[in-house]
């Protein structure tokens, strides 16, 4: 695991990427919808981040609805393992209560 001066310097060094992409490309775009008649102007790079938030949502999204059966898998197979344990510390306490014949 990287320690927290480690994680703080890989942070800085991204953000400071990011404010650099953002500087560097500030010419104005228009971007329209099609089917309707609305265009919208905004520096290059704020399109461009808004594009990639989107898309990392949507990614997240996709991977999170695609993980949901495996979790329920898991959650099934831990209680069963719960079931399990309580069965086999019951039948523990009554080989150890039983009077030796």
């Amino acid at each position: 695991m990287l320690g927290g001066s480690m994680r703080l310097m890989i942070w800085g060094v991204l953000l400071l990427l990011l404010v650099l992409f953002a500087l560097s490309n500030r010419q104005p775009v228009q971007l329209g919808l099609w089917p309707v008649d609305v265009w919208v102007e905004l520096p290059l790079s704020v399109a461009m981040l808004t594009g990639m938030a989107i898309a990392f949502f949507l990614g997240g999204v996709t991977v999170w609805l695609g993980t949901l059966s495996q979790r329920r898998r898991a959650r099934e197979a831990e209680h069963v393992v719960r079931l399990l344990q309580a069965q086999l510390a019951e039948s523990r306490g009554s080989v150890s209560s039983r009077p030796d014949a």
